[in-house]
């Protein structure tokens, strides 16, 4: 069996600074801190956390302790809240997440219509639209792409602004990118702000080449994770068989002995003590 594990698997930069982040506030307060949502979209990783003291809260207005704002970010409307009510917060956000913010109010105060692609119910995507102002629309798939436009027209703007969620999926991005650009005349002013991490991109690139050589591809993270299902779905564009997993636990080993080259690649939320467990029961068999 030969197994080939990808490079780019694991924790990536903003998800790590969290994580060590939050560890050393909780050192620092004894009565524990609160988390508004899942810290990172990893079961194992938060009820580690958990045990140190840290809480998870669906609202802010929950709130009892002081708050960890995590990586996805969170609405403008939170950030009011906890101001006018005197909350503590330990802001998190991943800064290529919070450049986005930055980034869409500025287009949005000079006049441009956003296009935002990126999963609708997704954090990120929440938090980053509440930046976006009245003129502008959440595109998850080329679905959207009809009335995005009717949106676009019906605000009489012509300066458009694309933009996307950090772990959009790369060809999407690209594919919805062609369609609106086919589709606007040249009465139209048209920004395209690349703002997909590097991270992102470069893991979903390796999945891409991994999945063309395996017989199996074995995607480790979260089922809620929107870049580790990023990775499902660039798989499965050349590999028949994938599997995605969160622990070594969920993995048929009857299954998988069947398969002479296994490709294993994992979400940004996946820590390496869980890929490595998953490489190391491979190995073993």
């Amino acid at each position: 069996m030969e197994i080939i594990v990808g490079k780019k698997s694991g924790f990536c930069a903003g998800v790590r600074n969290t994580i060590t982040q939050a560890e050393k506030e909780l050192e620092n307060n004894a009565n524990g801190l609160d988390c508004l949502g899942e810290i990172i979209h990893n079961k194992q990783v938060i009820e580690s956390l958990n045990k140190k003291g840290l809480h998870i809260i669906d609202s802010i207005e929950q709130a009892k302790n002081k708050v960890i704002i995590r990586a996805h970010g969170i609405s403008k409307q939170v950030y009011t809240y906890a101001k006018e009510n005197n909350i503590k917060l330990i802001d998190l956000t991943c800064p290529k997440v919070l450049l986005i913010h930055k980034q869409v109010q500025e287009f949005a105060e000079n006049n441009y219509f956003i296009f935002l692609l990126g999963v609708k119910d997704h954090p990120e995507t929440i938090g980053t639209y509440s930046f976006c102002g009245d003129n502008s629309y959440v595109i998850e798939n080329t679905d959207d792409i009809s009335n995005a436009l009717n949106a676009l027209n019906s605000s009489n703007l012509k300066n458009v602004l694309i933009i996307s969620q950090t772990t959009f999926s790369v060809s999407l991005f690209e594919k919805i990118v062609d369609m609106i650009s086919n589709a606007l005349d040249e009465s139209f002013n048209l920004h395209i702000e690349k703002s997909i991490c590097d991270a992102t991109n470069l893991r979903q690139a390796e999945a891409n080449e991994i999945s063309k050589k395996a017989d199996l591809m074995i995607i480790i993270g979260g089922q809620n994770s929107s870049n580790t299902k990023k990775l499902v779905d660039v798989s499965k564009n050349n590999c028949k068989n994938v599997l995605h997993i969160q622990t070594i636990d969920d993995l048929n080993l009857d299954f998988v002995k069947k398969f002479d080259k296994i490709g294993i690649m994992a979400g940004a939320s996946t820590p390496s003590d869980i890929i490595e467990e998953v490489v190391s029961t491979l190995q073993s068999i």
